[in-house]
């Protein structure tokens, strides 16, 4: 629709594409593992925050978050990342070591938060099926500089590329420690709580997805949690049967679940706004 705001990344870009896909869910638990093995960073979660007895709500404002920065207006996205900005000037941790009080602002913990954030939702994309090239791909990061300043950080330190990721995950790795904060998050992720009439449901569907967000982590991941993963060949073939039959679900049917993102968007652009893979490359 000529005129209307596109957002701060619109349907040209790739981060447009890929966040319309389903496999993003399971990303979105592989980030929280990977981002609780950052102590200093997980304690500004579970020292601020009861997320066990509200932990769907933080997935679904997480989630809320991403659709709003990725579909929404430039205004409401603008919002959304002062709204952040502003909690998160507000908290503070503690090292229970040397009892050193820091802000969960630090850049180093933003950075870690946004990286183990992008690059899970790339991994999971692409090693399940949802074709992108490396040149897309490098795209893909140097767009999320956008989603790092929304946070707090300077856009300009954030990687740009694949080759910038990976150099910042091998310079952050001394940092990492499955302390006993990620523990406790494993757990969480392992065995939510929920209605005991729903537990069945939990142990059938979701500690699939949490075995297999878990799976998909690199291997020094593993060995810090000290729980072993499959071989990396069948988390590949677990991920793309995953991918092939969570896309088979039409788009308009997942794209009704609330809060709609995709459909005020497309509402709001038009119907050549509708997000789909085929798109790119063109």
């Amino acid at each position: 629709m000529s005129g209307a705001d596109p957002g701060l990344f619109g349907p040209e870009s790739v981060t447009w594409q890929l966040h319309s896909d389903p496999m993003m869910w399971i990303a979105g638990v592989r980030a929280l593992y990977f981002q609780a093995l950052h102590p200093r960073a997980v304690r500004g979660v579970t020292q601020n925050s009861d997320f066990r007895r509200d932990a769907w709500g933080r997935l679904l404002r997480t989630a809320g978050f991403v659709g709003t920065t990725t579909y929404g207006t430039t205004e409401a996205a603008e919002r959304a990342g002062a709204r952040v900005r502003k909690i998160h000037r507000m908290l503070s941790a503690t090292d229970p070591d040397t009892g050193e009080r820091y802000g969960v602002d630090e850049p180093a913990l933003l950075m870690w938060v946004h990286c183990a954030e992008i690059d899970s939702h790339l991994h999971v994309a692409r090693r399940s099926g949802f074709r992108l090239t490396d040149a897309e791909a490098d795209r893909y990061i140097a767009e999320h500089r956008r989603s790092a300043r929304l946070v707090g950080l300077n856009p300009d330190a954030a990687p740009a590329n694949r080759a910038e990721m990976a150099e910042y995950f091998e310079k952050t790795l001394p940092d990492l420690a499955a302390g006993p904060e990620a523990r406790e998050v494993d757990d969480f992720l392992l065995r939510p709580p929920t209605h005991p009439l729903l537990i069945p449901a939990r142990e059938a569907l979701w500690r699939r997805v949490a075995h297999l967000a878990y799976a998909s982590l690199p291997p020094y991941a593993h060995e810090l949690y000290g729980r072993p993963a499959p071989a990396p060949a069948t988390v590949t073939r677990q991920l793309r049967l995953t991918g092939l039959l969570l896309r088979r679900v039409p788009a308009r049917l997942r794209w009704q679940l609330p809060p709609k993102h995709i459909l005020r968007a497309v509402a709001r652009l038009g119907p050549d706004a509708r997000p789909a893979p085929y798109k790119l490359g063109r």
